[in-house]
């Protein structure tokens, strides 16, 4: 892993190099989006600098003592590590790396100390199981060598903001294993922007929601202020609706100092329609290539700066829930005095007492029941949003952080009422819908489902969906398992062993060579319980390492690492496994000790398979360890590269339990195209005939001798893709976290389709 990677090097699967939005801006510019040029200082810059440093330990050591359910110990906690961070010099060579790669942007667009946007991209961030809004700091108009090195640490002290912390505990990642990279892009100057969401954030209907606000689109982000809303047909391009609002606030940079600065809008535009049919158009039909490219519906940022459009950032819409839409209001019968509206931005009816917060200082008073109500929310007011009932805001759009955080939590909210917190009583009981974006005077009768309840709909309406193909789930981070299980998927289909390894910071040859291999191996048992215990009794397939040679080389013991052109067409998975079979006997030692305590759920899958004989010399070290494969447990190859799909009658002779196609491998190792190469990026396609062809050949031989299929692979997010799958037979899907839902609906539709058929032939015969 380098230092440092210019969004041309990177794609959406290098989120452990450059976090969520690094990886994403990296993705639209291979696929040809606008985006405007950068580079990201990849995570294991932060983990060489809090390393090298000798901070590493004086942070934990803060953390392990802070107990983050007492408001002020978690503040103090904050503001010491922070204290600490910024007050710590970035080693030379660092700097030099970050300051060389700054001087090749600006030389590349042509403007000296030319202004950029620093921002955090956190591994753990725009991730379903890590996808809260707002963690971490983003800081514009950034100029200059120096400036840029001090807002750098800026970002990296931003993993620790007190929200964070919070976050990382409720949902059990440890502090030690989250890391931050830090994006500088080139500023976009932006006379307009704002959101743009591929689908309907709430409900998933096919309409393209734009939010615009002037200037930067941190005012509608954050949300302060109630943008214009504009609906529009994403089959023919028509607007649909086009709500203006009084827009008071923007953020622009200020000529004389540089900074970012909050102003008054002026009179002439607060009323203006801030985008023209045009931009529309063009807004729409980037949001129709982004969703096609991902082929996911897409949270998007723009910014419009000189009539053009670009495109800032990119994630995965994760809240929706076709269900939540449906909470009904009572049979109508009681009359209802509307007190105030504004906009839905969170499905759903409830009632509470009011508790208007002014600042994060007031937010103890925000008992469970609650209906939290203030200007605009903050990430700092998370804790207290997710003891309330409710939120109301008096600024924000549909896709401002209020707005985003409700749905994650499955409570109502509405947003941009424009004068809630004057009218509102403190203590008065209120009902709010939001779908309508009403707000009411006292307590409706049918109420929704409460916050716990609503959280457990979308694994009940999964569960509730019977198909006949399962539905699995990637697993990338043990910390992410119990997330995933709440899915209702019906086991993990790929859990991969890189983090957990990798994240040692240590070569894992360097622990057997120095007598620490028992240390390996518990590390290994500890991160494998957790998604073993988090899916018992359902299978979870791991896939023994399978890490390239240039992941290596930044570990400790990695120094000599052989260079390779191309490392993933060179010394990986289980080529290199058999070659030093000391790595691989560790996992399935680790595997061994879980199988011995009662853990018979795991299964072991080798990746980048080319011959059969493979398969056997890896069973001959599981027997060696006191494993007998498809006996004590389930044993199965990934599917990766051509030759194995071809040979998969040798493998099946062998002996397998089950095989699982690797799409993203297979694809490229057959259309001779490397994926991080942006000369043939655009003819990468899982959707290619032959890729079809070899998965068919594949699956036939493996249904007649009763293997399973599976498929763990991109293209087993892609409703299109998996259509197909199911019409070929394949055993299980494993999708990501956040397309289970969707790909159970997929599924059943085709399962369903396929009966009919069958039905209409036994008919007509």
């Amino acid at each position: 892993m380098k230092h440092v990677e210019f969004f041309e090097e990177l794609n959406k699967e290098d989120v452990a190099i450059a976090g969520g939005k690094g990886a994403n801006l990296g993705e639209l510019t291979q696929a040809g989006i606008p985006v405007p040029p950068g580079f990201v200082i990849t995570s294991r810059t932060y983990q060489q600098f809090i390393k090298e440093t000798g901070i590493f330990d004086d942070i934990m050591d803060i953390l392990d003592a802070t107990d983050v359910n007492n408001n002020p110990e978690l503040q103090k906690a904050s503001k010491d590590i922070k204290k600490i961070i910024n007050g710590t010099e970035i080693p030379d060579d660092i700097k030099i790396l970050i300051i060389e790669a700054y001087n090749a942007l600006c030389h590349r667009i042509g403007k000296e100390n030319a202004l950029v946007a620093v921002r955090s991209s956190a591994t753990a961030e725009d991730l379903p199981e890590a996808s809260f809004a707002g963690q971490q700091e983003t800081y514009l108009n950034v100029q200059g060598e120096d400036d840029l090195i001090n807002y750098v640490r800026k970002c990296w002290a931003s993993l620790f903001e007190a929200r964070a912390i919070f976050y990382r505990e409720e949902n059990n990642f440890e502090h030690s294993k989250v890391y931050i990279a830090v994006v500088v892009q080139e500023m976009v100057e932006a006379e307009k922007a704002g959101v743009m969401f591929t689908v309907h954030p709430s409900t998933g209907e096919e309409k393209i929601l734009i939010e615009a606000a002037w200037g930067l689109g941190e005012a509608v982000v954050s949300g302060t202020v109630t943008p214009d809303t504009i609906w529009v047909d994403k089959a023919n391009g028509q607007v649909l609706d086009y709500q203006v609002s009084e827009k008071n606030i923007m953020f622009q940079k200020d000529p004389d100092t540089g900074r970012t600065v909050k102003i008054p809008v002026p009179d002439d535009l607060k009323n203006k329609k801030v985008l023209n049919t045009e931009e529309i158009a063009q807004l729409t039909e980037l949001g129709k290539r982004i969703h096609e490219h991902y082929d996911f519906p897409q949270d998007t940022e723009w910014a419009i700066e000189s009539g053009n459009v670009f495109m800032v950032q990119s994630r995965p819409v994760t809240t929706l829930d076709k269900m939540a839409g449906e909470a009904k209001a009572g049979d109508g019968s009681v009359e209802r005095v509307i007190i105030t509206k504004g906009l839905g931005a969170s499905p759903g009816i409830t009632s509470g007492k009011v508790k208007i917060i002014k600042n994060t200082d007031e937010l103890d008073k925000i008992q469970k029941g609650d209906i939290l109500t203030t200007v605009m929310t903050t990430p700092d007011m998370v804790p207290a949003m997710k003891r309330a009932n409710g939120i109301i805001t008096d600024e924000g759009g549909v896709t401002c952080h209020a707005a985003i955080i409700s749905r994650e939590l499955g409570i109502p909210c509405v947003v941009g009422t424009g004068d809630a917190t004057k009218i509102l009583k403190e203590n008065s009981v209120v009902s709010l819908d939001g779908n309508k974006g009403l707000i009411y005077e006292g307590r409706i009768e049918k109420e929704a489902p409460k916050k716990e309840e609503a959280t457990a709909v979308p694994t009940v309406v999964q569960q509730s969906i019977l198909t006949v193909t399962e539905v699995k789930v990637n697993v990338s981070m043990p910390e992410a398992a119990k997330k995933a299980s709440e899915t209702g998927a019906d086991g993990v289909g790929l859990l991969r062993t890189e983090h957990m390894m990798l994240t040692t910071g240590i070569h894992p040859k360097k622990f057997i060579v120095e007598g620490k291999e028992d240390e390996l191996i518990k590390i290994l048992v500890e991160n494998i319980l957790k998604v073993a215990d988090a899916f018992y009794p359902k299978p979870v397939w791991y896939r023994t390492l399978d890490a390239p040679t240039d992941e290596f080389k930044s570990l400790k013991g990695g120094e000599d690492e052989p260079y390779e052109h191309n490392p993933m067409l060179g010394w990986r998975g289980i080529r290199r496994e058999l070659d030093e079979p000391e790595i691989l006997k560790t996992e399935f030692k680790a595997i061994k000790k879980l199988h011995n305590e009662g853990y018979n759920n795991i299964g072991i899958m080798l990746p980048l398979v080319q011959h059969s004989d493979e398969l056997k010399k890896a069973k001959e070290i599981a027997r060696e360890v006191g494993l007998e494969p498809q006996k004590d447990i389930e044993f199965g190859i990934m599917v990766e590269t051509p030759a194995a799909a071809m040979i998969i009658e040798d493998f099946i002779e062998e002996g397998l339990d089950f095989v699982s196609f690797g799409t993203n491998d297979l694809t490229q190792y057959t259309l001779a195209i490397d994926r991080n190469n942006e000369n043939v990026a655009d003819l990468y396609t899982e959707k290619h005939p032959a890729i079809f062809k070899l998965i068919e050949r594949v699956i036939n031989e493996c249904n007649k001798a009763g293997v399973k299929t599976s498929i763990c692979g991109q293209a087993g997010s892609m409703p299109s893709i998996v259509e197909k799958l199911v019409e070929l037979g394949i055993t299980s899907i494993s999708a990501n976290t956040d397309a289970v839902a969707t790909v159970r609906e997929v599924v059943a539709r085709v399962e369903k389709k396929l009966l009919l058929k069958a039905a209409r032939k036994i008919i007509q015969e």
